[in-house]
């Protein structure tokens, strides 16, 4: 079913507008996952934010390849491993079919090399299922933004296997040096932290941020964040 039916709700697409006069535009996310009781838990979550709504549920991989072109998301929530169509065959077919959401993976502590793939195949960031209310509401505010999500706990455990298996990111063997600065600003992209907060903490303005991101990702050739940020470690480069 392309909408939750079975929490009492009706789930419909946001209109810009609530009873209260807010005609802000909500996030609209999708989430994909088999367990009912995860399902549940983050939807319990996301409907504390006010500017987040659960639009869609999907209860497997080949619900979500149905339902995401429809749906069209800001922001997609997906399971990693389900029946009948696992979360990386559900990035692949979207990813090729050009329908595919700014996503986040949901993970456990044993799937570094399925969060890797999926990372290879265009997901925005990675969540452990038992995160926080904080670092969920920011993770999908993040990824609705533009910007990646890497959460530190779990990059320490991806960064750690690199020694074993090389990346297969497309660039230069050796890139261009990163300045001072630059390798200052991705230390700070690693923590998963985005434009905003790097300019507030290194006191300059955020497009000055923003410039410095795309000289590294030209000089790493890589295309987003956290291809960016994983290349780098992979190199030695922070």
């Amino acid at each position: 079913m392309p909408f939750s039916e079975n929490t009492g709700e009706n789930i419909s697409e946001n209109t810009g507008e609530d009873m209260s006069g807010d005609t802000t535009p909500k996030i609209r996310v999708m989430l994909v996952d088999d367990q009912t009781l995860v399902r549940q838990g983050v939807r319990s979550l996301l409907e504390l934010a006010d500017d987040i709504e659960v639009v869609a549920e999907a209860t497997d991989g080949v619900e979500a390849v149905a339902m995401a072109p429809d749906v069209a998301p800001d922001v997609m929530l997906l399971d990693i491993r389900m029946p009948r169509k696992n979360g990386l065959e559900v990035l692949r077919e979207l990813h090729a079919a050009g329908t595919l959401p700014p996503t986040i993976i949901l993970t456990t502590f044993d799937e570094d090399d399925l969060v890797l793939d999926g990372i290879r195949t265009g997901a925005r960031g990675y969540l452990l299922k038992d995160v926080s209310l904080e670092e969920l509401v920011g993770a999908v505010r993040r990824v609705a933004e533009g910007q990646t999500m890497v959460k530190p706990a779990v990059t320490e455990r991806l960064l750690a296997g690199l020694g074993k298996s090389r990346l297969d990111f497309s660039s230069l063997d050796r890139p261009d040096p990163l300045t001072e600065r630059e390798t200052e600003i991705l230390r700070l992209m690693a923590g998963g932290y985005s434009n905003k907060e790097i300019a507030n903490a290194l006191n300059v303005a955020e497009g000055t941020v923003k410039n410095h991101v795309s000289s590294i990702l030209s000089k790493l050739g890589v295309r987003d964040r956290t291809r960016a940020v994983l290349k780098a470690f992979e190199l030695g480069a922070i």
